[in-house]
Parts: structure tokens; sequence; C-alpha cells
């Protein structure tokens, strides 16, 4: 048995372990049917009872499934019911689907299962929806796309959705390697987030849904710790005149950094009437240290009016603007920071996105 044909088998067994479980539902003795030929047309045929009703489940079984993956296995199953009959149910089932492939299958009334515990059965009379996280393989997956250096290939991807573009002009607007931004073009292509034109050398691509992309960024974000901060206070200063003072001395340093969350956010789409504190990513070393004591900053606990924030690389400041002659980190940075912040953050984010985002 191959590894692909054993990994399958394995999918199958615990689906059966797992929908056995369920109550009322027993697959009919002598009722699972497994492809023992690489030429066979569906992966096992298995026929269940549930509630009294006879259902026989037409199954294709896969490792892991996009959006782009779907319209293949749809097509595959409209072949396998020619002609259709009432008592068939055609079934998907994969180590991980991805959301975007759950919500295709579900709007088709195609059954799935995957290795978390999700399941869709649609069958006419036994209807059975449990949705649960994803594996942690697709977890892990879908993380490794908003941090590090793929992070910057997204970052440049939604600040120029509007665009065409190939990889190589992609790793250099993200200042990173061509392979880090094709595996990155790959993995949106899984999940049907791109478009693309032409081949070879010279293909290009087009980002489809960037709301969807942005959304699934702030997801991500959500469930991790907001960033670390070192608090100062920087006497005799209001937030405008902190900020206007903060990017003279930084920029006189030669120091990298960009103002983001609230203070930022006012400058891009005004909201609130008051900002009490500035927050700034900065990229640490002795000359940011000498322009945090030329403000005669001091450290405290609480009362704090400027907060910042320590980046590791010159990659997490990419795309800021300048603005009044103070740097901003990019509207996109600034909103996925706002949505982790305190307060009134998350409707200035809201705001924000609604009217320098666009999407």
């Amino acid at each position: 048995m191959t590894e692909s044909a054993a990994t399958e088998q394995a999918l199958i067994d615990q689906f059966l372990v797992s929908v056995q479980e369920l109550p009322d539902v027993h697959v009919e003795s002598n009722g699972v049917e497994i492809a023992t030929a690489a030429g066979d047309r569906l992966d096992a045929k298995i026929h269940l009872n549930v509630a009294g009703k006879s259902i026989i489940l037409l199954v294709e079984a896969k490792k892991a499934v996009y959006p782009r993956d779907v319209r293949q296995v749809l097509w595959q199953f409209k072949v396998l019911r020619q002609p259709p009959h009432a008592d068939e149910q055609p079934l998907l089932i994969a180590e991980s689907l991805s959301p975007g492939a759950k919500e295709l299958l579900r709007n088709e009334r195609v059954g799935y299962y995957d290795s978390g515990g999700s399941l869709f059965l649609p069958a006419s009379g036994a209807y059975v929806y449990i949705d649960k996280p994803p594996p942690k393989t697709l977890e892990k997956s879908v993380r490794s796309l908003f941090s590090g250096r793929r992070a910057q290939v997204v970052h440049a991807l939604l600040v120029r959705h509007q665009d065409w573009f190939g990889v190589t002009e992609v790793a250099e607007q993200a200042q990173v390697a061509p392979s880090t931004a094709s595996d990155v073009l790959s993995q949106l292509d899984r999940f049907d987030w791109l478009v693309s034109r032409g081949q070879g050398p010279s293909k290009e691509r087009h980002l489809r849904e960037p709301g969807a992309l942005l959304d699934a960024w702030a997801k991500q974000l959500a469930a991790l710790r907001a960033p670390a901060l070192r608090r100062y206070y920087v006497p005799g200063l209001k937030s405008d005149a902190l900020i206007e003072r903060l990017g003279q001395v930084l920029d006189a340093h030669q120091v990298g950094y960009a103002v983001s969350y609230e203070a930022a956010a006012q400058r891009y789409a005004p909201f609130l009437s008051g900002i009490s504190q500035v927050r700034t990513r900065l990229l640490p070393n002795a000359d940011a240290d000498v322009a945090i004591a030329e403000l005669d900053a001091r450290v405290v606990s609480e009362g704090s009016n400027l907060a910042v924030i320590e980046v590791k690389s010159a990659g997490e400041l990419l795309f800021r603007q300048q603005v009044g002659g103070v740097w901003l980190a990019s509207p996109i940075q600034v909103y996925l920071d706002l949505l982790r912040g305190e307060g009134r953050a998350k409707e200035m984010a809201e705001h924000l996105r609604r009217e320098r985002i666009g999407f």
C-alpha cells in the first residue's frame, strides 16, 4: 500500500469511528467498500443507516483541500452520480479542509469530514452539521502566512491590491527572497484569493479577495499576545507636539520608526477628539537609545504618553508613509494594531478601514 493510500485508508477509518459515535447512526453490515485498485472511480462506498434511513456515501479522500481543489472534486462527483440516485450522498474526506473549501462544499450540498472532527452530511432526511476548529496542520499552514518574512509578502499584496504582479516584483517590494514570495503566492492560490494570467516566468497574479486576506490576517493576530510595550512619559508635550518632536529626534539620529495605533489612525482618518498616547514601532539600536534620552523620556509603569514597540527587522516597517513630516505605519499595519488595542481602538480600526483602506 502506498503512503497516499495508507493516509486515505486512515482518514476513512477515522470517519467511520466518528460517525458511529453519533446517535442513531451505524454502518450497515458489509457496508464499507474500499477501493482496491488505482483505477477505481471512488476511494470508498459506505452504506449508512441514519435513524432508520439508508444512505450510500460516495467517498473521495484527499490529504488537504483548498477552494481551488473543490471545483475538481465537484466535477468528479457530478460524473460519478450519473444518473443521480436519491439515496446517494457524495462525501469528501480530508486531513484538512480550509474554511473556504468547506463553504463551497456546503453551498453545493456536498458532504465533508476532516481530521479535526468537522462533519457535514446533507443527505435527504438526515442532516448532520458539526463544525470544529481546523486541524493543527491547517492552522500551522495558515499561521505561517502571517508571520516573519512571509507576512511581508502578504503586506505587499494588500498595499498593491489593485495591481498585477510577478514573483520577482513582489519579492523586491516585500524585501524577501523570490522563493519566499513564490511559496506565499502558491499558498494564496490554494485559497483561491488570487487570479492569474500568463505562463512561466511572465506569469502575473492579481489579488482577487483583499478583504478576505486582511480578515484572515486579523483573525490570526487575534489569537496571539499583543506586542510588548516600553512605556515612557515625556513631560511638557501633548500628543500632536509629541509626535512632531518624536519624528524630528528619530530622523535626526537616523532611527527607523513608524508611528502606529490611534496617533497614526488620527492622521490618516480623524475619528477621536483627542489622543492621550503615541505608540510607535521602532528598530532598536544605540542611536534609538540616544534619541529616546534626548526626548527626556522617563520609563514609567502607568501614566505614559509614549509607548515603543521594538521590531526585529526593518521588514516590519515596510510601506510606512510620511505624513506631515512624520513616518506613519502603513494603514494596513495601523488597522491590525488597532484591532489589538484597548478602549475605542476597534471602532477606530473600522473607521480607518472604511475611510482609508477601502476593502
